[in-house]
């Protein structure tokens, strides 16, 4: 599915350009990957803030397959944490994107991606919160695309053990990386922004998300719903509901009026064997 992948960073991002210095010592010669019809990755840098698709060279990014954007993550909380989200908008566009607009994403590849960083950073009693995040901010590029991110203060995103797991974790996931016609693809929609629900489905189950909508954006419209299943590079199989994460019992019946209406299929968390 995917063979030339490109990570990118802005040189502004210091946990960007931790995860990239470490990536950089990764890298294989690409004549080498080309001669053993390997997967390669290119590193691309930015002057300024990668959420913006103004700051991106779109003729370049057009000619991969897969981007990876190794980033910052901030949080009022200042939590530490290692996170993975697909970027997108489900209303304004405040930091980056368009509004109502979200990008392509691979559920695999995300769903490996996530348990790759999940099991290093344990492998390296590394103390810090793994999770998905929602789908937010931008850019809004035509390419499959993920984030993956140090948080939340500079002195994670300096943190050179934290960088070097993220680089090892996206090494392996371009390495591993293989289309799996027995997950079920999903919609995750509901809960809050750092998905405890879909965190352990994502981990523990057959299903994969790429797409995640949070219940903070409600009342959550058709076109938030049949977006994030149309930028969804797999088809989706069905979209599993937070259902306490739904809010009132009104909210929950929207959104399964405009699920059954448009004839697609969906399933609480806790229907989902782990």
């Amino acid at each position: 599915m995917f063979q030339k992948y490109l990570v990118l960073a802005s040189k502004k991002d210091k946990a960007g350009m931790n995860i990239t210095n470490h990536l950089s010592q990764f890298r294989e010669n690409p004549l080498l990957s080309s001669w053993g019809n390997k997967p390669s990755f290119d590193l691309y840098f930015v002057e300024e803030e990668t959420i913006y698709t103004n700051n991106l060279d779109l003729e370049k990014i057009n000619q991969y397959d897969l981007i990876i954007f190794a980033s910052k993550h901030q949080s009022e909380k200042k939590e530490k944490s290692l996170s993975v989200h697909a970027p997108g908008n489900f209303r304004t566009a405040d930091f980056g994107g368009e509004p109502e607009k979200v990008c392509p994403a691979s559920a695999l590849f995300n769903k490996l991606l996530f348990t790759k960083l999940q099991e290093n950073a344990e492998n390296a009693s590394l103390d810090y919160k793994v999770t998905l995040e929602c789908t937010h901010h931008g850019p809004l590029i035509s390419k499959p695309c993920v984030f993956i991110e140090i948080g939340s203060t500079e002195t994670e995103w300096v943190d050179r053990r934290a960088g070097f797991i993220l680089a090892k974790t996206i090494k392996e996931t371009i390495e591993e990386f293989q289309e799996n016609k027995y997950r079920e693809i999903a919609v995750g929609l509901g809960g809050p922004h750092y998905c405890p629900g879909f965190n352990k489905l994502q981990l523990k189950s057959n299903v994969a998300f790429a797409h995640i909508i949070p219940e903070y954006v409600m009342p959550i419209s058709e076109t938030f719903i049949l977006e994030t299943i149309k930028k969804t590079v797999e088809p989706v199989d069905f979209v599993v509901l937070d259902w306490k994460g739904l809010g009132k019992s009104e909210q929950r019946q929207a959104v399964i009026d405009i699920l059954e209406k448009n004839y697609i299929q969906w399933k609480k968390t806790s229907d989902i064997t782990r």
